[in-house]
């Protein structure tokens, strides 16, 4: 009665890892950079007192830790398929992502109270460190988020590094004000006040990376894919009578994966209605990685007693 069709493909992974190669070089170019900056910004740190510094100094740790991740996780995600990873090891990529966000978090808490507690009791700042470290500080994070801006930030994993720089390019901008302003007023308060914004730029960076990565880990559909307007697409392809078990999700950032069981008409070429099924996912999805179980329907008494009287 019913013909079983099970498919499915995938392609690209010469490409890709060509591609991954290339991004832990950019990876690694941007944590040399990350590193040797980051002993100079904890050495000024101290010297002037400044937290303002030291939290950028914190954040570069952070960018280091997150940079460092992501090139382990392009490492795994290179690995072949095997024993009970069928998959591979490319969720590796979320996890670190995910990571990365969750330290954030944590970070960004500790600054801010110490913030906090700096804005209503202010220190002594040595305003001009401060702002000529910033500067620089700015001009290094610039260079790093260049070399990830090189890389392939259609990946969640390096986009989370670009982020961790981005956002420590524009936490050492607002020490270098902070410095600006300590040296022309003397207001104590602007280091603290620096630093509380580089927490809540943690923090805003740090949730968009747990959003993301959380959403591919519980397998939820991708950003900009409809479960239902893809199967109401498969639904309304010729001879197709029924999709159903339908599940869209993500391997890892750019995998999209779909599986459904599909039922056509007793007789119809079950492979045919399979393979057309297959290129209207790619074509108008964007979805290559199809696992499709085609079957024919079922007939039904009635039909059947028509079908004995003609």
């Amino acid at each position: 009665m019913g013909a079983h069709d099970h498919d499915h493909h995938e392609g690209g992974s010469h490409a890709h890892g060509v591609s991954a190669s290339s991004d832990a070089r950019w990876l690694l170019v941007a944590l040399l950079i990350n590193l040797g900056f980051m002993v100079v910004e904890v050495a000024v740190g101290i010297a002037a007192n400044s937290l303002a510094l030291l939290s950028d100094a914190a954040h570069m740790l952070t960018d280091a830790a997150a940079i460092g991740l992501a090139i382990l996780a392009l490492r795994l995600a290179q690995r072949p398929p095997k024993g009970a990873f069928t998959f591979g090891l490319k969720r590796g990529e979320i996890l670190s992502a995910q990571i990365n966000g969750v330290l954030l978090f944590v970070l960004a808490g500790i600054i801010g109270i110490e913030a906090i507690t700096r804005i209503v009791s202010p220190p002594d700042v040595d305003g001009a460190f401060v702002l000529y470290t910033g500067l620089l500080g700015a001009l290094v994070n610039g260079a790093a988020a260049w070399a990830l801006g090189k890389a392939n930030r259609e990946s969640l994993n390096v986009h989370g590094a670009f982020l961790h720089n981005l956002f420590d390019m524009l936490s050492s901008i607002a020490a270098a004000v902070a410095g600006l302003v300590i040296v022309l007023s003397g207001w104590g308060q602007a280091d603290g006040i620096a630093a509380l914004a580089v927490s809540v730029l943690m923090l805003y960076g740090g949730w968009g990376l747990i959003r993301d990565s959380g959403r591919i880990l519980l397998e939820g559909a991708p950003k900009g894919l409809s479960p239902s307007e893809i199967g109401q697409a498969m639904a309304a392809e010729p001879g197709i009578v029924e999709v159903h078990d339908l599940h869209v999700w993500e391997v890892t950032s750019g995998f999209p994966a779909l599986a459904a069981h599909v039922l056509v008409a007793p007789g119809d070429d079950c492979h045919a209605r399979r393979r057309e099924l297959q290129t209207m996912l790619a074509r108008r999805f964007g979805i290559t990685h199809a696992t499709l179980q085609v079957d024919h329907e079922r007939l039904g008494a009635s039909d059947l007693l028509d079908i004995g009287r003609l």
